[in-house]
């Protein structure tokens, strides 16, 4: 930030103190235009009143001066043709804002016809380079701007897709990765190839039904990405990212979102990526979304973290998130002129960061015992730099970690099972299943009995113990596997004992039991050699043609099942692409450098001590 935008702050908002407005007699006419006089005076009076050079407050003052008259002019256009302005600000990674514009549009025309508009001032030949950002939502190419609350005057936020000329790997527009990314995401997901796990902070799963858990997974990848690009300190593309992932996280409803602390995350990563790429015209937004990241912190952690402390005593690495949310804090108060408030969040931050900051020997010395650094750092931090009690930090974590795994490792199981029979109406949470069968209930009576009361334990356990003979008569009869349709699957070289096992499982439905056999595949090796079987399977039941007869009774299953392959083959390359920048360490989000937030914090100290 400049130091005029530091002026500019302080004059506005002494301007709005003071009732003054610019645009009005006596600092202007209509028919003469701007009284120097008149903001000469006013700048000396400032300049006392601020402890501000003259010439400094009398830049700002027409500089003011100019945006209230540009912005009664487009509102005068507006009401006379209905054609709304907007003040465009195109952001950058390397410059921060790269210039700035106004466009004019109908509020009616739908988001392509500003994104076309955009890119004709912008001198480029592809309107879809152009990624509009208003109040912290992309707007939608093919809704009206009208219907995505869009006002008159109103500020945007512009990143344009850039070919990557100095990366030697690729040569592809930042919005041709976003878009893989979205398809690999999406691939990966409806795949039910494992894309994460989602875990409390001690590493016990957490369990949603199959809709929400997918708008979860979407949303968690969409985060993983961007968070990979801000180690490249790709911001605009991380943004992007990070607001497609937000609106995914808004479309659940689940008390889940309440109880850890992702969304918290995307919203503090969202407000950090405004601040790199210097930009306040989402000033607002930014605000809204630290508020929700406190609530969101406040609900997990317990205010000003007293839950987490109770747990952990002062050995929390997630101090750091606080850290940074009480910096960018810190600097939304600056730009709103609330400069008191500013500096004490700032001194809130500032403090915290000594606290997390380690000694690099330290951290090697660790490194060097055969601890990973990250590991290092975050044992470091929770114990204050104790070198011994690091090591028991990290011993004590890994142990709780292992622990809740193999405590869950049934549940799991049971929800793997669970989410390839039941859609979200049938969904039933496996840790109730697990309880209920630890009671000595069978797997079939207790889903039928968490089904029928909606997922309630205590009433699930009582329908058990008084109807239970009921609930075992309803249950549906289990098929065996049907013998033509396993002869089929055999010919197509499916292993004969986990091709009864799909048929049973899936009720002889010969398409979800494909489903089932493909899946099991671990590998693309595996997959291919599965296609060489049914290749050959084709070519023997078709008198060796290299192309299976549609009107032969294999004809088709063969096709089906050639495709249910070749999709499989493609998750997998997508799961592999999604991998190539993830860190394999589910803590890095913890493990926050720190370097940039020391120079931000001395940036703004300075500024408030000008």
């Amino acid at each position: 930030m400049s130091h005029i935008d530091n002026v500019i702050i302080q004059v506005r908002a002494r301007l709005q103190l003071l009732g003054i407005k610019l645009w009005e007699e006596p600092y202007y006419f209509s028919d003469i235009g701007g009284i120097e006089s008149e903001i000469d005076r006013l700048a000396k009076d400032f300049s006392t009143n601020l402890s501000l050079s003259i010439s400094n407050c009398k830049l700002a003052l027409t500089e003011l001066q100019d945006g209230a008259l540009r912005k009664l002019a487009a509102r005068k256009e507006f009401n006379e043709t209905g054609l709304a302005t907007f003040s465009v600000r195109r952001i950058n990674n390397q410059e921060g804002t790269q210039n700035m514009l106004e466009v004019k549009c109908d509020l009616n025309a739908l988001g392509k016809e500003l994104q076309s508009r955009i890119a004709e001032k912008l001198q480029l030949n592809d309107p879809n380079r152009v990624k509009c950002i208003s109040a912290g939502k992309i707007i939608d190419p093919d809704r009206t701007l009208n219907g995505q609350g869009l006002k008159n005057n109103q500020q945007l936020m512009v990143i344009i897709s850039e070919i990557d000329r100095d990366e030697t790997n690729s040569k592809e527009a930042m919005y041709d990765r976003i878009r893989k990314i979205k398809m690999d995401v999406e691939a990966i997901v409806d795949s039910e190839r494992q894309l994460f796990e989602m875990e409390d902070q001690d590493g016990n799963p957490v369990f949603l039904p199959p809709n929400e858990n997918r708008a979860l997974l979407m949303a968690m990848g969409f985060c993983e990405k961007a968070r990979a690009a801000i180690k490249r300190q790709h911001y605009d593309e991380a943004l992007i990212l990070l607001l497609e992932a937000d609106e995914k996280f808004t479309t659940c409803n689940s008390g889940f979102l309440e109880s850890v602390d992702n969304y918290a995350l995307v919203n503090l990563d969202i407000v950090w990526c405004y601040l790199c790429l210097k930009n306040v015209t989402q000033l607002p937004d930014a605000q809204r979304r630290l508020d929700i990241c406190e609530q969101s912190f406040r609900r997990s952690y317990g205010e000003n973290m007293n839950r987490l402390i109770t747990l952990k005593g002062n050995a929390c690495p997630e101090r750091a998130l606080l850290m940074r949310l009480h910096l960018l804090q810190g600097v939304v108060l600056f730009h709103q002129n609330r400069r008191d408030e500013a500096y004490e969040r700032l001194e809130i931050a500032g403090r915290e960061l000594r606290e997390l900051k380690v000694d690099d020997s330290a951290v090697e010395a660790l490194v060097e015992m055969g601890y990973e650094p990250f590991e290092a750092r975050l044992g470091l931090r929770a114990c204050s730099g104790n070198l011994e009690q690091a090591i028991n930090f990290i011993h004590d974590r890994r142990e709780k970690k292992r622990d809740a795994r193999e405590r869950s490792h049934k549940e799991r199981k049971v929800n793997s099972k669970l989410t390839r029979k039941n859609s979200d109406k049938d969904w039933v949470n496996p840790r109730s299943v697990c309880t209920l069968m630890e009671m000595g209930f069978s797997h079939d009576l207790v889903v039928a009995a968490l089904k029928e009361c909606n997922n309630d334990l205590q009433r699930a356990l009582d329908l058990l113990q008084t109807r239970s003979d009921e609930l075992l008569k309803n249950l549906p009869k289990k098929e065996t596997a049907d013998t033509d349709l396993l002869e089929q699957l055999k010919q197509l070289g499916f292993n004969e004992d986990m091709t009864r096992v799909a048929l049973e499982t899936t009720s002889n439905d010969m398409e979800k039991a494909l489903d089932f056999l493909v899946k099991i595949f671990g590998n693309e090796e595996e997959l291919v050699k599965q296609m060489e079987r049914i290749s050959e399977a084709a070519k023997i039941a078709t008198g060796g043609d290299d192309t299976p007869s549609t009107s032969s009774g294999i004809g088709s299953l063969v096709n089906t099942a050639l495709g249910k392959v070749k999709n499989e083959m493609e998750s997998l390359k997508a799961y592999e692409r999604f991998n190539e920048d993830i860190t394999s360490n589910e803590q890095d989000y913890l493990d926050l450098p720190l370097l940039q937030e020391e120079q931000i914090l001395a940036e703004y100290k300075r500024f408030l001590e000008q």
